[in-house]
């Protein structure tokens, strides 16, 4: 399974419809912001110049973007990180590993050999570029800035890009590593629907230095944000007290899971405050149960033993996940 939030597959296999699922495949937040009413102007006319420049202000700050560094919007990260490699200097990739599945590819088809590697640590010397997911999904492992900004200089002296993916990072906002973007060859991606549980809005950013956020804005295009998401994600992301109390409400509600995963057998190994990462001994049967009760959860081709559980979004769902993790054959 490739991704999460989609039963398609789950109910091929399984049956039922999708209001008969508890879908945890994914790890975007249950609780999502509540933005209120779009303006009809939104979706009647092209997005203008000013409400760009608003969604960029309210990103800068939520993201702590320095005033020489940049940054542009784009349509979902998935956007960049199919585009992204072509803007790239020629020259081989280290993706720090296992991680989101759609780097490799989107590197690979842009005519670059792709090296796979468990740590920063090993960075091999041909690797011109490299991609680290931080925090990594799904096992919630974080690079620190020091660590970052060691590697980022190595790969300034080859002509390359250090590309981080903060995906998860609205977690923790010290996480966020764009100060690095001002002296370093460093790109960062941050998605919007994850933390603020949209992702059906396609919103995501690119940080990085004037003259690379130049490059990936004309591949981009005009308009290449809707007018509702650029009004929904300006809101959100000036939203201070809103992400405070959401990144409270994630950790109570990552810790009641982790007893109900517990209890099951299960051993909390990683994660983020939005997702966790479990190590079962049997997780390949658990998977198989908890689907035959329309449960879906995240398995993993490369380890048999791990799954991954997003929050459930009510006690009822907490109440029905713990029932079918007690249900056997």
């Amino acid at each position: 399974m490739k991704h999460g939030g989609d039963l398609t597959e789950a109910m091929a296999r399984y049956g039922g419809e999708a209001a008969d699922w508890l879908d945890l495949s994914t790890g975007i937040n249950p609780w999502a912001y509540p933005f209120g009413d779009i303006a009809d102007a939104a979706w009647r006319r092209l997005p203008s110049q000013a409400d760009g420049q608003a969604l960029l202000a309210a990103a800068r700050h939520a993201y702590r973007v320095p005033d020489g560094v940049d940054l542009v919007a784009a349509p979902g990260t998935q956007a960049l990180i199919q585009w992204l490699p072509h803007l790239a200097a020629n020259g081989p990739v280290a993706i720090v590993g296992p991680t989101y599945n759609e780097h490799a590819p989107a590197w690979q088809n842009a005519g670059h050999e792709v090296i796979a590697i468990s740590d920063l640590a090993a960075l091999p010397d041909e690797a011109v570029h490299v991609v680290i997911v931080n925090p990594n999904n799904p096992d919630g492992r974080i690079a620190d800035h020091a660590t970052l900004a060691a590697v980022a200089a190595k790969l300034h002296q080859r002509g390359g890009w250090l590309l981080v993916d903060e995906a998860f990072a609205d977690v923790d906002p010290a996480i966020g590593a764009a100060v690095l973007c001002e002296k370093l060859p460093v790109v960062i991606l941050r998605s919007f629907g994850k933390f603020y549980g949209l992702g059906g809005l396609r919103l995501g950013f690119a940080i990085a230095a004037p003259e690379t956020i130049k490059r990936i804005a004309a591949v981009l295009g005009a308009w290449a944000v809707s007018g509702p998401a650029l009004q929904v994600g300006a809101r959100a992301l000036g939203d201070d007290a809103w992400g405070e109390h959401m990144r409270a409400q994630l950790i109570e509600h990552a810790t009641r899971l982790d007893f109900i995963l517990t209890q099951a057998g299960g051993k909390v190994i990683g994660g983020t405050s939005l997702f966790r990462f479990v190590r079962h001994p049997d997780a390949r049967y658990l998977h198989v149960q908890l689907a035959r009760q329309r449960v879906w959860v995240r398995k993993f081709d490369w380890a048999s033993d791990h799954l991954r559980f997003g929050l459930p979004a009510n006690d009822a769902a907490l109440g029905r996940l713990a029932d079918a993790l007690s249900t056997h054959d």
